[in-house]
């Protein structure tokens, strides 16, 4: 799942001069061609996905195969383990500690970027995840009532998956403001979102394509967050010269 971010040093405002000597303002360096081909893959990703699990394609039996394998009673001795794991994944818990842990940065390097990066990333996550949710009220396979449905439209809320998603958003976050050893904070978070994932599959609380879904919606979040940069270096802006009282 890693995925390499375009940098997230500050702006450049220095001034620069066209051709007829006319002041420009530098800003934020436009969306790299891989930057765009990897959104738009993923997005498509994403779409086959759903639009697997909205056709009852073989995606569709091969979640039911993973569910009939029900891992969690094959290898018994890992559940209390991967039980305490899936926690990583959990929005509450992890988005309280990261944004506490955001908070001490903001704190002490004067600027409020952290905390408002982690929180365009979220609020996109709770909006589409929570859109897709809500639209295709899928049950989760503990909950299934027809072998080989997709169970769509029956009151649920798991794919795609939240957990999932969250872990990705989430760890991801962390790696894309690293000032240090972001390489490694990437491979780690895509490691810790992978596990999460599986996981899940593991304890049959979602779905293989729930957390395919998961994945895919979690990283086009990551990649909107550069796009995004501008407007949040404007609310930084504005929250610095009410702080200084300007």
């Amino acid at each position: 799942m890693p995925v390499r971010i375009e940098s997230t040093d500050p702006p450049n405002t220095s001034s620069a001069r066209d051709g007829s000597g006319t002041a420009i303002e530098a800003g934020w360096p436009p969306i790299s061609r891989r930057h765009a081909m990897a959104f738009g893959l993923t997005g498509l990703g994403y779409l086959l996905v759903v639009v697997g699990i909205l056709c009852d394609t073989t995606l569709v039996d091969l979640d039911w195969s993973f569910q009939q394998l029900q891992p969690y009673r094959r290898w018994p001795e890992l559940e209390p383990y991967l039980d305490v794991w899936v926690v990583a994944g959990q929005r509450g818990p992890t988005a309280i500690a990261a944004c506490l842990w955001l908070g001490w940065r903001s704190y002490r390097t004067g600027t409020a970027r952290p905390l408002l990066v982690m929180g365009t990333a979220l609020l996109l996550l709770n909006v589409t995840v929570g859109t897709v949710k809500i639209v295709t009220g899928r049950l989760g396979p503990h909950y299934a009532h027809y072998v080989g449905s997709p169970e769509l439209f029956s009151g649920g809320n798991i794919f795609p998956s939240g957990h999932t998603a969250n872990a990705v958003v989430t760890w991801g976050v962390l790696a894309y403001l690293a000032t240090r050893g972001r390489r490694i904070g990437a491979v780690l978070a895509g490691a810790t979102a992978v596990s999460i994932g599986l996981t899940t599959v593991y304890l049959g609380t979602h779905w293989l394509s729930d957390v395919l879904a998961g994945w895919a919606a979690g990283l086009l979040v990551l990649l909107a967050l550069p796009p995004a940069e501008p407007l949040i270096a404007g609310l930084d802006a504005r929250i610095a010269r009410r702080r200084r009282g300007d």
